[in-house]
């Protein structure tokens, strides 16, 4: 029957009986699913109205119809060990096959059997008292059946005794949709198709006017837009570029993964034996393997000279300088690289400036849940006049109170380009211990002069990762979730925008 004429005989009878009371009487070979849908359609044109009712049936399992036929394991047991007087538990299982486990366990649930000292199963005193196995009631048979003589209906049984034999198996459990039907507000037994747009024929025609359309429903929501969503790291950096912003920063060009040796390390005051050079640590290119130094003749040599034997009241590292060290193209293992070429093009034309990038780097680590071979890092440089490491610390606190974050601790550390240099702590209220947030440090002086920057000039620096916050904001606990193959697109597509309140590193 096709679901057209399903409805005009909905209807039809529904015009008849004036109420369908049962429509699994009615409609007796109809699946609930077929009624369900032609009632949607009929109650959403205003013809009819409906209410559900469910109910369970149960019918027997194959296992069941033999416990039906030839009596339950536990009775059967009973009736074996009659016939032999006692039965060595070791032998159940040989008579009776899987069932004798069954009906072991039980006839001793129901205390019919006991144990002697010789693992033997004997009758209890109590079928003994009872007049033997010939005054026992085969309950388990008896219920199931009452299950199959009740076909389609619910049976009369208790609730717990019906989970029993659900969970022995004996029976399965069929959901039974009923449903009671009245007459709708617009009730008809005539099938109008309602329209649901508006055209611009209907209107030159003016058919429109003859035409019934379906009714908005307002409550209803509408389906989600088929689009890209925002990876939870963009958002973050996001909001941190508009922290930059908002304190007047400029952002620097971070499109160049590939850096030489020069821009990456020794513009940075690092010497080449340093080990964050090393293969374990840095990724170099291969093809092709070099670049060529900057054009500013005069920038090398005094990177030369400040590395070699120290200049700009610098001692120096003491080692014959490399320019085929320096050469060698890698992915920056810091985002540095960049503010360091930004700095010598300020030399040109020097002025206080506030610069910040945040961009992906690169480091040859071991992958674990805390560590990644490519990762983003935040930067900020200030460049100003006559500044101090007093100016530092306060604006690294303006800075994280854009973000909730005070309360700020500072510790001494070292690092090649930077001195002094500190790294920057914040209370973990959930680890109920200071952790660390970011590196910062004031740029040598033997860095900024080599450039040509003029001594009063000085450029605070400052960074921390990307990661962390969006793991600590997302509660991501291992970062190859947050970033790489293994993160989940669900994940992405149903997170909220970033905000960088105060609960951020608390």
């Amino acid at each position: 029957m096709s679901t057209t004429n399903l409805q005009l005989d909905i209807l039809q009878k529904l015009d008849t009986l004036g109420e369908i009371k049962s429509t699994l009487t009615t409609f007796p070979t109809i699946d609930s699913q077929t009624i369900l849908s032609c009632l949607n359609s009929l109650k959403a044109n205003g013809k009819l109205d409906y209410s559900k009712s469910d109910s369970f049936a149960y019918s027997l399992t194959k296992e069941g119809s033999e416990v039906l036929n030839n009596g339950s394991h536990e009775l059967r047991l009973l009736k074996l060990i009659e016939s032999f007087d006692k039965l060595k538990i070791n032998d159940v299982m040989t008579k009776m096959g899987a069932d004798g486990k069954v009906g072991q366990s039980r006839a001793f649930k129901n205390g019919w059997i006991s144990k002697t000292s010789d693992n033997e199963l004997v009758l209890s005193d109590k079928i003994k008292n009872a007049g033997g196995i010939s005054s026992i009631k085969d309950e388990t048979k008896d219920l199931l059946s009452e299950i199959k003589n009740s076909g389609n209906a619910s049976p009369k049984i208790n609730q717990k005794a019906l989970n029993d034999l659900k969970k022995r198996k004996l029976i399965t459990a069929n959901k039974i949709t009923d449903f009671h039907v009245v007459k709708g507000a617009d009730f008809s037994t005539d099938l109008v198709k309602l329209e649901t747009d508006l055209t611009s024929e209907m209107v030159v025609t003016g058919s429109y006017k003859n035409l019934k359309f379906k009714s908005y429903n307002f409550n209803s929501e509408g389906l989600l837009p088929q689009c890209g969503a925002l990876h939870p790291l963009n958002k973050v950096r996001e909001e941190f570029r508009q922290i930059f912003f908002s304190m007047g920063f400029t952002e620097m060009p971070t499109n160049q993964y590939v850096e030489t040796g020069f821009w990456n390390f020794d513009a940075l005051y690092v010497p080449q034996q340093h080990p964050a050079r090393d293969l374990q640590d840095t990724f170099y290119l291969k093809d092709p393997a070099t670049c060529d130094l900057p054009e500013d003749e005069q920038y090398v040599a005094n990177i030369k000279a400040v590395h070699e034997n120290g200049r700009f009241e610098s001692i120096g590292y003491r080692y014959s300088w490399k320019p085929e060290e320096s050469k060698k193209l890698v992915l920056r293992t810091h985002t540095t690289s960049i503010s360091s070429a930004m700095l010598h093009k300020l030399a040109k034309d020097p002025k206080p400036c506030r610069l910040f990038s945040i961009d992906r780097v690169f480091r040859n680590e071991a992958v674990d849940a805390t560590h990644l071979a490519e990762f983003h890092q935040v930067e900020g440089v200030l460049a100003d006049y006559n500044i101090t490491l007093g100016n530092l610390i306060k604006f690294m606190e303006d800075f994280f109170a854009k973000m909730g974050v005070t309360g700020l601790r500072f510790k001494p550390t070292y690092n090649p380009y930077t001195e002094p240099s500190m790294e920057i702590f914040s209370w973990h209220e959930g680890l109920a211990k200071w952790v660390e947030i970011g590196n910062s440090g004031m740029f040598r002086p033997e860095m900024l002069l080599s450039m040509g920057l003029p001594e009063n000039l000085r450029v605070l620096g400052w960074g921390l990762s990307l990661e962390r916050p969006t793991m600590i904001k997302y509660g991501v606990k291992n970062i190859r979730e947050l970033l790489g193959h293994k993160v989940s697109l669900d994940f992405i597509e149903s997170n909220p925008a970033a905000r960088l309140d105060e609960d951020l590193y608390e």
